[in-house]
């Protein structure tokens, strides 16, 4: 069956295709009718309470308009003001472990430096007179004069004890104080 042959099989018998229904006589008064559902279209929609001000009608209450202009300064300045920080437990947990990191890092290093573990360097006891030579450098006899020590430091004990600045002020021929180390 074709939806056209249930449709007109649904319509009274006086109703052609084609034509207007008759009118429909009311329901008899012995027939409940169907309830009312609650917020339909015919009720007025609840309206949520507010400031005159908002929806653009004056209030004359000066007290109600002070609490409006209150609220909305104090709104203004929850937005203006920086978001304050927040951290997980995860995030406490993270601060925490790197701040005991570093400070005890740095508790450990003066630790050991008080306690002389790690040298400052080697300890210059004492001095020899050493004359230079045409051709020879610091480096060169930083390394003749304490062969186990860096040449760096003894270069910089060196230029400290002669009071040199470069090694352009070392001349063939001058005489230098050069510590030994122990």
């Amino acid at each position: 069956m074709s939806t056209a042959e249930l449709a007109a099989a649904a319509l009274p018998g006086d109703v052609l295709p084609g034509r207007l229904a008759p009118e429909v006589a009311p329901a008899p008064q012995g027939v409940p009718r169907r309830r009312r559902i609650p917020g339909s279209t015919t009720e007025p929609l609840p309206v949520r309470g507010c400031a005159g001000e908002v929806l653009g009608r004056h209030v004359a209450d000066p007290a109600a308009l002070r609490q409006v202009a209150r609220r909305q300064q104090a709104r203004q300045a929850r937005e203006l003001e920086a978001p304050s920080l927040r951290l997980t437990r995860r995030g406490r947990m993270l601060v925490s472990f790197v701040s005991v990191l570093v400070f005890g890092s740095a508790i450990a290093v003066l630790g050991l430096r008080i306690a002389g573990v790690l040298d400052p360097g080697p300890d210059f006891s004492s001095t020899v007179p050493v004359q230079v030579a045409p051709g020879q450098s610091l480096w060169s006899i930083a390394q003749e004069t304490n062969p186990e020590q860096d040449p760096a430091l003894v270069i910089e004990k060196i230029a400290e004890l002669n009071q040199l600045s470069g090694p352009a002020d070392l001349t063939p021929g001058q005489t230098l104080q050069i510590p030994i180390a122990r």
